[in-house]
This record gives C-alpha cells, sequence and structure tokens, in this order.
C-alpha cells in the first residue's frame, strides 16, 4: 500500500475511534463529571506539553539521523569514484586491481546490503574483504615520480573516507531505531493526551468530536511519522542506493572515454 495512502487511514481511523469515543462519553457520562474544566485544562496543559516536547525531540533527532545517513552514503560513494580515478595513475597491475575491486565494491553495495538494510537485517557479505584488498592493492603500487605518489596517497586516503562512511552507514542500519522505553513514553503520553480533553465540559456534541478527532489525528501523524522514519532505509525515509548507482555510470562512462 501506497505510505501517504496507509498514513491518511491510520490518521482518519484514529480520528473517527476518537470521535465515537467522545460521544460514548458524551451518553454515558454525566456532566457534573466533565464540569472542571480548569483544573482538566491545567492538568493537560502539562500532559500535552510534555508529550509535546517527547515527540518534537525524538522528530528532530530522527530527521537529524535520515540526513547524516544520506550524506554519509553520497561521501562514501564519491570517494569510491576518487578512487577509481586515482587509480587511472598508477602502473599496472595496480590500476586494473583497484578498479576492479571499487566496480566490485560497488556492485555489492547496491545487490548484497541495501536489501538486508531496507530489511532490517544484519548485513553480512565481501564488502569488507573488497576493501582490505583494495587497501592492499594501493599499497603494493610501485610508484615512479611525484605524481604517482601522489595519486598512490590521494587513493590511500579516499579509501580512509570509504571506511568511515562505511561504517557511519552499518551502525545506521543496524541501529534498532526508537528505543522500547521511549516508545512506551510516547504511547503512554498518548493515551494520557488525548483521554484528559474527554472530561472537558463542551456543550456541543459536534464540537467535541472536531475537537477530539482533530486532536487524535495530529497525535496519531506524528506516531506514524517517527514509525516510518525509524529505518533510514525504509519506510518514509528511504535512502535508496542511488548514490552508488551514479558511480557505476561514472565507471562505465570512464571506461568508455
Amino acid at each position: 500500500m501506497n505510505l501517504y495512502v496507509s498514513g491518511i487511514i491510520w490518521v482518519l481511523g484514529v480520528a473517527a475511534l476518537a470521535g465515537v469515543g467522545t460521544i460514548l462519553v458524551h451518553r454515558y457520562v454525566s456532566e457534573e463529571a466533565r464540569s472542571n474544566n480548569d483544573a482538566v485544562g491545567q492538568i493537560f496543559t502539562i500532559v500535552g506539553g510534555l508529550q509535546a516536547v517527547l515527540v518534537a525531540f525524538v522528530l528532530i533527532s530522527l530527521f537529524d539521523t535520515v540526513s547524516t545517513v544520506r550524506d554519509d552514503t553520497r561521501n562514501e560513494a564519491n570517494s569510491l569514484v576518487a578512487v577509481y580515478w586515482a587509480a587511472d595513475a598508477l602502473p599496472e597491475p595496480a590500476r586494473g586491481q583497484v578498479q576492479d575491486l571499487s566496480k566490485s565494491y560497488a556492485r555489492t553495495v547496491i545487490d548484497q546490503e541495501w536489501p538486508k538494510m531496507q530489511n532490517g537485517e544484519a548485513v553480512s557479505g565481501p564488502g569488507w574483504t573488497i576493501l582490505d584488498r583494495l587497501r592492499t592493492a594501493i599499497d603494493g603500487a610501485a610508484t615512479e615520480g611525484d605524481w604517482q605518489s601522489a595519486r598512490k596517497a590521494e587513493a590511500a586516503s579516499q579509501l580512509w573516507n570509504i571506511y568511515q562512511s562505511r561504517q557511519a552507514r552499518l551502525t545506521a542500519a543496524g541501529s534498532q531505531g526508537v528505543s522500547t522505553v521511549v516508545w512506551l513514553a510516547l504511547i503512554v503520553g498518548t493515551i494520557m493526551s488525548i483521554s484528559l480533553p474527554y472530561l472537558l465540559d463542551v456543550r456541543k456534541l459536534a464540537t467535541h468530536i472536531i475537537l477530539m478527532s482533530t486532536l487524535a489525528g495530529a497525535i496519531a501523524l506524528l506516531l506514524f511519522a517517527i514509525y516510518q522514519l525509524q529505518n533510514p532505509f525504509s519506510g518514509g525515509a528511504k535512502i535508496g542506493p542511488d548514490a552508488f548507482n551514479s558511480v557505476i555510470d561514472r565507471f562505465t562512462s570512464s571506461k568508455s572515454s
């Protein structure tokens, strides 16, 4: 199901349940029990404020994580291209080894690692081994002159950037997203925030239904966003291997030229 459709269904469903709950409250709860608007309003201000702060912190943290992972992925891909281009200046057989391993690494990330990251599975495979072989091939390149030495140093420096960006990517993929404790606080806080306004003495049923449905729908939307942003490689965030697909295209164009 489309992400936007499922989000709309989720929000409308929660809003509808809140509206039904409002009807039941007006039918079965006496007006005396719903007459102390000042006390309920003060408690709701505190509880709702704390819930809003918690949701804001969680959402900002997840947005920052997605942005950081996207930047790290681009840096990893760009550094791989830099290694490939630097290898043009190296003598054979180092040149061919480095460029072939660069292509193999890009294909491994796209074909083997990305599907596992999207499914929340542990990443295994030859990725680290390929990088170790790249390091060995670069270190073993016999250079002549300052130009080749500089390009060899550049390739080694960019390879280290790949190591760092890869480690950050795998760490983000292996994280559990929002912890169970935080989810518990979010859910309990949501229940409390939605329950308190039921006790407000709103005379008109239609007005109370609109108030409760809007509040419940807004909170449901925020929780849905948090759920979708937990894994940067799936759901609403869904960072794809576009950067590495571009790397493959660059390798192909470099070979053709």
